[in-house]
């Protein structure tokens, strides 16, 4: 007979029925619980009515929330894009009128600038003729100043030669020259030169 086990035996005076240590393992050994054949139907029930519910309540409430917020999102998206586009024509448009009013402010300021060119060319051009205008009058007076001033400078020379020539004769014959003689004489030296 065995030994009493302090561990598997009793204290005395207690209560507890020990149950022999072959009598406490099951006859077959415990298998994976999904895996057991005795439980195997129901498992596939519960199985069944979990798929079931998660399929009625995926059907019903969490596609048609995801179906939303994709509907959503692609009409969102569609309304940018045409917005984007509608942008895109209207940028489109007015960098065409842009190009078109400048080309045309250019034209117009080239315009104004040969208007401007041409009136100041005309403006110059009276001025330089009034210039030459009165250039040729002042000049045409010079000349005349000069002519009269000339001609009596040249009546003084006369005079002068005259009496110069008269005082040289008198001095060398002692007489004094007759003047139609001495007018003769300037006369003809006046001609020479």
């Amino acid at each position: 007979m065995a030994q009493p086990n302090a561990l598997t035996t009793p204290p005395p005076g207690s209560d507890v029925h020990m149950v022999p240590a072959h009598a406490a393992e099951p006859a077959h050994a415990a298998a994976f619980p999904p895996f057991e054949t005795h439980t195997f139907l129901a498992q596939l029930i519960w199985l069944a009515l979990a798929f079931g519910l998660l399929y009625w309540l995926m059907d019903k409430v969490a596609l048609p929330r995801i179906q939303a917020i994709l509907h959503d999102r692609a009409a969102r998206l569609s309304s940018d894009l045409d917005e984007a586009q509608r942008m895109k024509s209207e940028a489109d448009a007015a960098g065409v009128a842009y190009e078109t009013s400048l080309r045309d402010a250019q034209g117009k300021a080239r315009e104004i600038a040969q208007g401007t060119r041409n009136e100041l060319a005309a403006e110059a051009e009276t001025k330089r003729k009034a210039l030459e205008a009165e250039l040729n009058q002042k000049l045409a007076a010079s000349e005349a100043t000069i002519r009269s001033r000339t001609q009596e400078a040249m009546g003084n020379v006369r005079a002068i030669a005259g009496e110069t020539a008269s005082a040289i004769v008198e001095r060398l014959t002692g007489q004094a020259p007759d003047q139609a003689s001495l007018d003769r004489a300037l006369d003809t030296t006046a001609t020479a030169h």
